[in-house]
């Protein structure tokens, strides 16, 4: 059965980072695989489909979204063969702060480390060529560099990779993650037992943070990478179950997206710390409570004298 490829010609590697979450978190249905890659002076996108998208379309949700107007969109049909893995193939390593992501393609290539992460490109989301995954993990590698943290919740975990590179980062702490697709918590466990942190991570299916299955403070950090209208909807729950100080780390949102989803946080308690802005999307890092001027801002409040 023969499977169809469409391919996006752009000038910048932002526009190609943009286009490419666009794609893969914005329009349905999204490809079964995506790649980006550099191509003579500019950058190419190719997305492949089990059915033959319409290209108008496609175009159509694209200018909706996009900070610029879409570029041309070419179609062809391809052969039945593994372009998965052609496609993962294609998938340079990514760094992030202290953390370097690469596919099974790349052992031999890339120096093994406690900070190098064994992720392909696959079924669940989250493979840090993708500027939210990116945001988290910087914003990760930043605060922990400054605060320890005992208790890490990886919410709508796809890949799991955030949760195996806090398990990295955190060697002392309890890291769990959860997913709704049972598919996302296969994948993640199969990816953190090839990164050697199986035993350090609990993972389970479940449909968002239900306040009524969730104990009060129960993680002093969050992170969680999915949509900027689930965000919103899950900002009480965040707020019970973060102790007070705690951080909790917002991506999968388009810049434009992002003061809803902080009027939202700062509704329920919490403050921002930072809001940083990848390939036109953002990541914020907020923390539950006051943000007190005169300490670290990743620090939990003091106590009362």
């Amino acid at each position: 059965m023969p499977s169809y490829k469409i391919t996006i010609a752009v000038d910048e590697q932002e526009m190609a980072r943009t286009l490419t979450g666009a794609l893969e978190n914005l329009i349905e249905p999204s490809p079964d695989a995506l790649t980006q890659f550099e191509a003579g002076e500019g950058w190419l996108i190719e997305g492949y489909y089990q059915e033959r998208p319409d290209v108008a379309e496609l175009t159509r949700e694209l200018a909706a979204v996009l900070p610029f107007s879409p570029p041309p969109i070419g179609i062809e049909e391809v052969p039945d063969e593994n372009w998965v893995a052609i496609s993962q193939a294609a998938l340079p390593p990514v760094s992030a702060g202290r953390f370097t992501v690469h596919g099974s393609h790349d052992l031999g290539k890339v120096a093994r480390g406690p900070n190098t992460l064994l992720i392909d490109a696959g079924e669940a989301f989250g493979t840090a060529h993708h500027a939210t995954t990116q945001g988290c993990l910087i914003a990760l590698d930043e605060l922990t560099r400054r605060r320890s943290f005992d208790r890490v919740l990886d919410l709508g975990c796809g890949s799991g990779v955030l949760a195996i590179a806090a398990a990295r980062a955190l060697p002392n702490a309890r890291i769990e993650a959860s997913d709704s697709d049972p598919q996302a918590i296969a994948v993640a466990h199969t990816n953190a037992r090839l990164n050697g942190e199986a035993g350090r991570i609990r993972l389970r299916v479940a449909e968002g943070l239900a306040r009524g299955r969730t104990r009060a403070a129960s993680y002093d950090l969050i992170l969680a990478n999915i949509l900027a209208d689930p965000l919103v909807a899950l900002a009480p729950d965040l707020a019970h179950a973060l102790a007070p100080g705690g951080i909790a780390v917002l991506s999968g949102l388009l810049e434009r997206q992002a003061a809803s989803v902080i009027a939202a946080y700062r509704s329920h308690g919490f403050s921002l710390l930072s809001n940083r802005r990848l390939a036109g999307w953002s990541t914020l890092v907020l923390i539950r409570g006051p943000k007190a001027a005169d300490a670290c801002p990743y620090a939990p409040p003091r106590p009362a004298a």
